[in-house]
């Protein structure tokens, strides 16, 4: 049995011609999934997330805001995509489709949604090509809900997670683990539980040992009842934004020991992709495809 994948039509919106966002890697994603028989009965179709839903982690001026696609210019500028209905439909699927596959992963064990990992957005505002914070929009639901009490964020996208430790810093059972390049954006880090700042340049093996070294002991201490696994592929060497040198095996290695890591310990887990910036854009999405062979590995 393959673990279930979320994925969305909304989750591609349409951008202006020459946007260096590479939105298209989300259908491609979707048909590199298939195409490895990753998704063999389809995919799980999210409903987008409510205002209600939404204002779990974030303003509600915010949120009207966005809604209302009326976001101020400023704050357009940075998160670096236009506030229009398609992105907001977009943003809106992308932490429905997080919720969905977090439930999923509660019921079976392991689950994965083909987007989402949108860690720059902050409470009252979104940055960084992140509108609404969809991993702590979906731990904060699912506390409220009583159906957790204390999760784990494992974010190893290449940036370091400063809007997952905003929305989620009152919150001492929701536990933020960032592994990052250190001297990346954002300039300005809003400290999480957790921050290790890597230099440029890591290759696999110096990461790994990295990711091996800290991991593990957090599980063990922490015994959180679901793992949000941020899968990030911007510390590939390739990355126009990464200043890290992963390779496609080091990213392969990084995914099924964090999977393995959870599951060994009978923690349920939920891959969200994070983000990855290169020109090759199918490339791109075979590395995206790397953290769901991961899970499926597990299943």
């Amino acid at each position: 049995m393959r673990p279930p994948i979320c994925f969305h039509p909304a989750y591609e919106a349409p951008l202006p011609d020459g946007h260096r966002f590479p939105m298209r890697k989300y259908g491609l994603l979707a048909e590199a999934l298939r195409a490895r028989g990753l998704a063999p009965d389809g995919f799980v179709e999210p409903e987008l997330a409510s205002a209600a839903l939404l204002e779990r982690a974030h303003d509600p001026a915010y949120v009207a805001a966005v809604l209302a696609c009326a976001v101020p210019r400023a704050v357009e500028k940075e998160i670096g995509l236009p506030v229009s209905e398609a992105l907001v439909r977009r943003s809106r699927a992308s932490v429905g489709g997080t919720l969905q596959a977090a439930r999923l992963a509660l019921s079976l064990g392991l689950a994965g949604s083909a987007a989402g990992g949108s860690h720059h957005a902050r409470r009252s505002q979104g940055a960084g090509f992140c509108v609404f914070n969809d991993v702590a929009v979906a731990a904060l639901t699912l506390r409220g809900e009583g159906l957790i009490g204390r999760a784990m964020v494992v974010d190893l996208d290449v940036h370091q997670g400063d809007g997952t430790a905003d929305c989620l810093a009152r919150e001492p059972d929701l536990f933020t683990l960032s592994i990052h390049c250190e001297k990346n954006y954002p300039s300005q880090k809003i400290p999480g539980d957790l921050d290790i700042g890597l230099p440029d340049g890591l290759g696999d093996g110096d990461y790994l040992a990295v990711l091996e070294a800290r991991l593990p002991p957090l599980l063990d201490a922490i015994r959180p009842d679901i793992v949000f696994y941020n899968a990030g592929v911007d510390p590939h060497r390739d990355d126009r934004l990464g200043r890290l040198n992963l390779s496609d095996e080091g990213l392969a290695a990084r995914d099924r020991f964090v999977v393995r890591s959870a599951r060994a310990r009978g923690l349920p887990i939920v891959g969200v992709i994070g983000g990855g910036y290169t020109t090759d854009v199918e490339a791109l999405a075979r590395r995206h495809a790397l953290v769901f062979e991961a899970l499926a590995a597990e299943a």
